[in-house]
C-alpha cells in the first residue's frame, strides 16, 4: 500500500509551549485510523499540520508525496473540531457550494444523508441545533470521493444516539483506498470501526498499531487500555 501521510521528525510550537515533538508517523492507504489521546495531546495540532493549515517548526509532513498545499488540499476532505458554517444560509445552499467548489463532491449522496437524518434542505441554519449542524458539517466532508478525511472530533458534540449513525456513515460512504484518520477521546465509541491507532500525549506518539496485534499484545480493548495508560 502506498504511503499517504507522512510525518519526519515534526515538531510544532507555539512560541514557548511545545504542542507537538519528535512526530514520525506513516499512515497507509486504505486504513481507518484512530487518533486517540486526552484533550491537549496534540491531536488538533497534529491534523492541521496534515490539511496544510499550520507549518511545522520543524521536519517535514508529506501527503501523497507533497508538501501540504494545493495538490494535497485537492485530495483531503476535512471535518474541523468546531461550527464553521453562516447561520444565514440554508442547507440546499451548502450543497450548492460544496458541489460548485468541489469537482469531488456528490450532490445526490448528501441529499440521501440528509434525507436519512431527517434535515430539511429548505431549513436554514440557524434553526438546526448544534449536533444537527455538526451532523450537517460530516455529510458535507463524506459526500466528497477524497482520498484522505481528516474528521477531528466527529462525535464529540453529539448525543449517544447519534454516533452510531455517525460511525456508520463514515463507514459507508469512503472507498478502500482512501484513508479515514479520527481524532477523539470518546475510545469506546470508535473503537469496533478502527484498523490501526495512534496514542498522543503530551505532542508525542506513545503507541502505534494495529487493533488487533495491539489488543493480543495488552489482553484488553483499546478502550481499556486508554484508560490505563491515561489514567481516565
Amino acid at each position: 500500500m502506498q504511503e499517504l501521510i507522512k510525518f519526519t521528525d515534526v515538531k510544532k510550537s507555539y512560541g514557548s509551549t511545545v504542542a507537538l515533538s519528535n512526530i514520525n508517523l506513516a499512515i497507509e492507504q486504505g486504513k481507518i485510523i484512530g487518533l486517540l489521546g486526552p484533550n491537549g495531546s496534540g491531536k488538533t495540532t497534529l491534523i492541521k499540520l496534515a490539511n496544510g493549515l499550520l507549518q511545522p517548526t520543524e521536519g517535514t509532513v508529506l501527503i501523497n508525496g507533497y508538501l501540504p498545499g494545493i495538490q494535497t488540499k485537492k485530495i483531503i476532505s476535512y471535518l474541523p473540531e468546531n461550527t464553521y458554517l453562516n447561520d444565514w444560509m440554508r442547507v440546499g445552499d451548502i450543497i450548492e457550494f460544496f458541489k460548485d467548489f468541489y469537482s469531488d463532491f456528490n450532490q445526490e449522496k448528501s441529499f440521501d444523508m440528509l434525507r436519512s437524518l431527517g434535515i430539511d434542505k429548505n431549513n436554514k441554519l440557524k434553526t438546526l441545533s448544534k449536533g444537527t449542524k455538526e451532523k450537517l458539517q460530516l455529510v458535507l466532508v463524506m459526500s466528497r470521493n477524497s482520498q484522505l478525511y481528516l474528521l477531528d472530533e466527529p462525535i464529540g458534540g453529539v448525543d449517544p444516539a447519534a454516533r452510531d449513525y455517525i460511525l456508520n456513515t463514515i463507514i459507508a460512504n469512503y472507498n478502500e483506498n482512501s484513508t479515514v484518520v479520527i481524532s477523539t477521546h470518546l475510545i469506546s465509541d470508535v473503537e469496533k470501526v478502527l484498523d490501526e491507532i495512534i496514542f498522543l500525549s503530551k505532542g508525542e506518539i506513545t503507541l502505534q498499531g494495529s487493533v488487533d496485534n495491539i489488543r493480543q499484545q495488552h489482553g484488553k480493548s483499546i478502550d481499556e487500555l486508554f484508560r490505563e495508560v491515561f489514567k481516565c
